[in-house]
């Protein structure tokens, strides 16, 4: 594992999944959701994500945790979901 994918995974919680056989991936949303806990708030995720993808997502295609990890890179943050038209909406 190189320097940066060890510093977005110091608990080795993402490297470990890649080397279970037969993973699923409701195991690996578990083992994704115990990463991200393990975080202060405001770590970079999306740049933890996309070191991670670089390092193991090439070699495992086809794994849970890379399909995983590729949805949390391309999905919108948390803090923008739901303010894209300009907020909430008023009830009339």
């Amino acid at each position: 594992m190189n320097d940066l994918a060890s510093q977005m995974d110091p608990r080795g919680l993402i490297r470990e999944s890649y080397r279970m056989q037969g993973v699923s991936a409701a195991e690996c949303r578990s083992i994704f959701l115990d990463w991200v806990l393990g975080f202060e708030q405001d770590f970079d995720l999306a740049a933890a994500m996309t070191a991670l993808l670089g390092e193991y997502g090439a070699e495992h295609p086809d794994h849970p945790m890379t399909q995983l990890l590729r949805e949390g890179v391309s999905s919108p943050s948390p803090g923008t979901r739901g303010r894209q038209r300009g907020g909430r909406r008023r009830m009339s």
